[in-house]
């Protein structure tokens, strides 16, 4: 149906609407936009296939602003390894980048979990006012799951 990915985007966009999460919004809105003006398919693609990259720089970006403006220093580092939560965060980060890794790992073998994962970022991002940054991350978790799953059968 060549209206599908129209009426999809609008139910999308009544969602975020309705839950007032503006992420969703704009996103929505900049692919409706695209797709109204005639974007090609092809295109969409090329989005999907670079969108990940280029919104993990933007959000490196915003994590290394700190240290550019000088708010942290090398000082706030040093003392940030003086406490436990620290050495928390920092394990919890390389898990998040290993979780990852499996995440595109598994979305290149697998490409049909997108749906689901995509499914469960918009409902996260509607019902519970979550950040999209869920496809990635969760492919890395269901990657997991899946080879233990695997392992016990």
């Amino acid at each position: 149906m060549i209206f599908e990915p129209i009426i999809f985007l609008l139910l999308l966009l009544i969602i975020g609407l309705l839950a007032k999460n503006y992420s969703l919004i704009i996103a929505v809105a900049i692919l409706l936009f695209l797709k109204v003006i005639g974007f090609e398919s092809k295109s969409f693609s090329y989005i999907q296939s670079k969108g990940i990259n280029w919104g993990v720089i933007v959000i490196t970006i915003a994590v290394l602003a700190p240290i550019a403006s000088g708010e942290i220093g090398f000082k706030d580092l040093t003392n940030a390894f003086k406490s436990p939560y620290a050495w928390i965060a920092l394990i919890s980060g390389m898990v998040v980048a290993i979780l990852a890794k499996g995440g595109i790992t598994l979305l290149a073998k697998d490409p049909h979990i997108t749906t689901a994962l995509v499914l469960g970022t918009i409902l996260a991002v509607s019902l519970f006012k979550g950040i999209a940054v869920g496809p990635l991350i969760g492919a890395g978790i269901a990657y997991v799951v899946m080879r233990i799953v695997e392992f016990f059968q």
